[in-house]
């Protein structure tokens, strides 16, 4: 069975082919401002603008054709509404065209899976890091429990706001990274609430050392401290559940450093860590393929009236 999974939450529009567990194909391209965050309506835009591009890569990487997709899947939420909406209106759109059936599928979910399939892991304890996202979750009987997360922004925003705070062209979390390399650490503030963190405070206190410390040094101490809390509260968590297996997924898992302090802790506790391929953890169409397959496998079925954007869809509510 062949699926074609559409991904638009946000800066990337990305479409993936998937012939049951094998990926034919991970097209994509992401709007990129110069000056500011992501504007929705802009974003939308360029999403709406390089559609068939990005399709026709797709189709001609998986060598397959429209005919020959059996189900089409979307990201339904959580996201941007005018992002999502793109998405959901073109894989409305093929869905009838072809007579084929839907799936709106829950982003985060899509990132768990499409890991877990590439890291070979059963039931791990996720740690899910993205722009607006930062979660720790576990599954049990059918059902994602989020055992803490962010009280105010995603360590992906803190990332991208501090870049967009430095003034950089391209204001984003891997720039930050490469700054780091050449940096020391000076003390930022740490906020952790039991499995909860915070990072607002922390973005004030480095957009404030701008002015007397060096950019280097705010950039890895940014990037350590943020770290730090993660990997407090995610150790918290896995002697919680006692779980083996740890899987950090999202687009700020691609970060080396971060992957390197979790599988330290891990690895103290007996636990196998894993992360799936950079291009699996950025955002993209694949995940939303393999997990609408997944679930249609699963006997999930939806009409077209159901095909509609959640922007504020939780993991835990499905």
């Amino acid at each position: 069975m062949i699926c074609l999974g559409i991904e638009s939450t946000a800066h990337t529009l990305g479409i993936g082919i998937v012939s049951d567990e094998k990926i034919l194909s991970n097209a994509l391209h992401s709007y990129r401002p110069k000056k500011e965050g992501i504007i929705p309506r802009k974003a939308a835009d360029h999403h709406a603008d390089c559609f068939a591009q990005v399709l026709l890569d797709a189709l001609n990487e998986g060598g397959v054709g429209l005919e020959d997709v059996d189900l089409f899947a979307f990201s339904q939420g959580p996201g941007i509404g005018q992002c999502l909406r793109c998405s959901c209106a073109a894989a409305r759109y093929l869905s009838s065209k072809y007579k084929k059936p839907i799936i709106g599928v829950n982003h985060p979910k899509a990132h768990i899976e499409v890991g877990k399939l590439l890291t070979k892991m059963k039931d791990p304890l996720v740690l899910y890091v993205s722009g607006g996202n930062t979660q720790i979750i576990t599954e049990g009987k059918g059902k994602f429990r989020v055992l803490g997360e962010t009280l105010d922004i995603g360590v992906g925003n803190l990332f991208d706001s501090f870049a967009r705070e430095m003034a950089l062209p391209f204001q984003h979390g891997s720039v930050i990274e490469k700054m780091a390399k050449d940096g020391k650490y000076i003390q930022l503030p740490y906020t952790v609430k039991g499995m909860n963190l915070a990072f607002t405070g922390l973005f004030t206190a480095a957009a404030k050392r701008l002015k007397s410390e060096k950019v280097e040094d705010i950039c890895f101490s940014l990037m350590e401290t943020s770290f730090a809390m993660l990997t407090e509260a995610t150790e918290r968590a896995l002697c919680l559940t006692r779980k083996k297996e740890l899987l950090a997924c999202g687009g700020v898992a691609q970060n080396r450093r971060l992957q390197e302090m979790l599988g330290m802790m891990a690895k103290e506790h007996g636990c196998r860590f894993g992360v799936a391929p950079d291009q699996f953890n950025a955002d993209n169409g694949a995940m939303i393929a393999y997990t609408g397959l997944l679930e249609h496998k699963q006997g999930k079925r939806m009409g077209l009236g159901e095909c509609v954007p959640i922007q504020k869809q939780r993991i835990d509510g499905l």
